[in-house]
């Protein structure tokens, strides 16, 4: 295996983890690498220089070498700009890393998806309050979706007929919207259309996109669940 080396690459920590006594094993989200694995060595003495760098959402340029599957951070510096994040944003923010780390593929890039991934987390950090859009955490689902070849269709149903608003219709994973009667898990035409067009201004529209995201989600997740929706629903609870 060939050895890689790799210098000021634009990057986010998605997640890190102690490794022996005083590393780090960091799970990274690059710009032309995709999601990486680094180990920084020697990152949780108290005097190393990585130590209050490897924060999550914090823009960061990262460089590394070695092979295999870890590969060693060599430096990290911060590109600042982000501001933190508080509230519904941090724990949205901590979602949106748990999809990354669950679905995207090791060492394959997604440029479109980075940039994406940075512009949500600037909105995320707009609002004082840590408010969150769901528009945009919408759109952000969707995009991830397309990005590992998982589009949706939306304008047309299994039939190939175009989908009208005031149908009714399921999705199924391998074949799109299928028309059906109002009840159960059925979302309407219009819900469709406007998250194809990603226009959420129909309050309906929001409930319905949401829903039937979070179905597709758990199926690509694989039975997988993300620690923040468990925290959210024990708060709930609470």
């Amino acid at each position: 295996m060939q050895r890689q080396k790799v210098d000021a690459q634009p990057a986010y920590v998605l997640h890190t983890y102690p490794f022996r006594e005083t590393s780090l094993i960091v799970e990274a989200f690059s710009r032309d690498f995709g999601r990486i694995a680094l180990l920084a060595r020697g990152a949780r003495r108290p005097r190393s220089a990585v130590r209050g760098l490897l924060m999550a959402f914090q823009p960061l340029e990262l460089s590394w070498a070695g092979k295999g599957e870890v590969l060693t951070l060599m430096k990290a510096e911060w590109q600042g700009g982000q501001p933190l994040l508080v509230g519904q944003a941090l724990f949205c923010g901590y979602y949106l890393n748990e999809l990354l780390i669950h679905l995207l593929p090791r060492e394959d890039p997604h440029e479109r998806l980075f940039e994406r991934y940075s512009q949500m987390l600037g909105s995320l950090g707009n609002d004082p309050a840590g408010k969150v859009s769901e528009p945009e955490l919408r759109r952000f689902e969707k995009a991830l979706l397309q990005e590992l070849g998982y589009g949706l269709t939306l304008n047309v149903d299994s039939a190939g007929t175009p989908v009208e608003v005031d149908a009714f219709y399921a999705y199924e994973i391998e074949q799109g919207p299928v028309r059906q009667e109002q009840g159960g898990q059925a979302v309407r035409g219009q819900t469709l259309l406007d998250l194809a067009a990603e226009n959420f201004s129909d309050p309906r529209t929001r409930v319905e996109a949401k829903q039937l995201m979070r179905s597709l989600m758990a199926y690509y997740l694989g039975g997988a669940e993300l620690a923040t929706r468990k925290i959210f629903k024990e708060l709930q609870e609470l």
